[in-house]
């Protein structure tokens, strides 16, 4: 199908002109975090998220509602295949909060976009959630290093004894390097993502069946809701961290602080 690019545009708040440029693939980026909220509710809720992309212009374009990865990254590379990039999906295993020696399946989607004019690929990736997410794409190349500000990421080669380098993104967490996932760059398609997002959606013991997970990046802060501990992240990296009293006020900050509406009658799991 044909994107509405024109109410996605405005839905992220974003006025340029689309080109196939690097400096609209970041501002796009960027206009995309702040724009739709990072949430996994279908799946907290009992169901799998569609990944159609008419059931994704309709709730996370036209609708108060936001996403994870599978949902984020089919929207961000379907809009920007319109606007004329060349993309391709790969995965990650997610490494944030993995203990040493802990394996983790490919359950994060990620985008490599090839810019024309540009001599290296850009690794983007709208649908992390986490206040180590990038909000700048950053190039492919071994130890490029990004200052988008107010983070600060850089792109290593790890050790792995598959056939194709793996690479690792890490974030400048108070001076040291936090892994965030790693990846390699064989290309994954829409069939793959589609069993990954229905395993991540209905496993019993898959987090995102477990609780509520909501993030948004606003302008000066990062917000994030796991079950009912609200945390607020300055960008100068000072928390501040509430408990809430049940799921009737979690739905409530929910709508207010994060741009989530859930339908009258919504029951969240405590």
């Amino acid at each position: 199908m044909t994107l509405d690019l024109d109410a996605y545009f405005a839905r992220i708040g974003w006025t340029g002109e689309p080109r196939p440029t690097l400096e609209v693939l970041r501002s796009l980026h960027r206009a995309h975090l702040s724009g739709i909220p990072f949430e996994n509710l279908d799946a907290v809720l009992g169901s799998a998220p569609s990944l159609a992309l008419d059931d994704l212009e309709e709730k996370l374009v036209r609708s108060e509602r936001g996403g994870y990865c599978f949902e984020h990254g089919t929207l961000f590379a379907a809009v920007l295949r319109q606007i004329g990039f060349s993309v391709k999906p790969v995965t990650a295993r997610v490494m944030l909060g993995a203990a040493p020696g802990d394996i983790r399946p490919r359950s994060h989607m990620l985008l490599q976009v090839d810019v024309e004019g540009e001599p290296h690929p850009y690794l983007a990736d709208v649908g992390f959630g986490a206040t180590g997410a990038l909000l700048e794409p950053i190039e492919l190349v071994e130890g490029a290093e990004l200052f988008d500000a107010p983070r600060h990421h850089r792109l290593v080669h790890i050790a792995h004894d598959g056939p194709l380098p793996t690479w690792e993104l890490q974030a400048d967490k108070g001076g040291s390097w936090e892994p965030q996932h790693t990846f390699t760059l064989e290309p994954f398609e829409a069939p793959d993502y589609e069993m990954m997002n229905w395993h991540v959606a209905t496993y019993p013991s898959s987090p995102f069946r477990q609780a509520v997970y909501a993030q948004r990046t606003r302008i000066g802060s990062h917000l994030s809701l796991a079950g009912l501990d609200l945390v607020e992240t300055a960008d100068d990296g000072t928390v501040k961290e509430r408990r809430l009293k049940d799921g009737d006020e979690a739905l409530r900050v929910l709508a207010d602080d994060f741009g989530i509406r859930l339908p009258e009658g919504t029951r969240l799991p405590e």
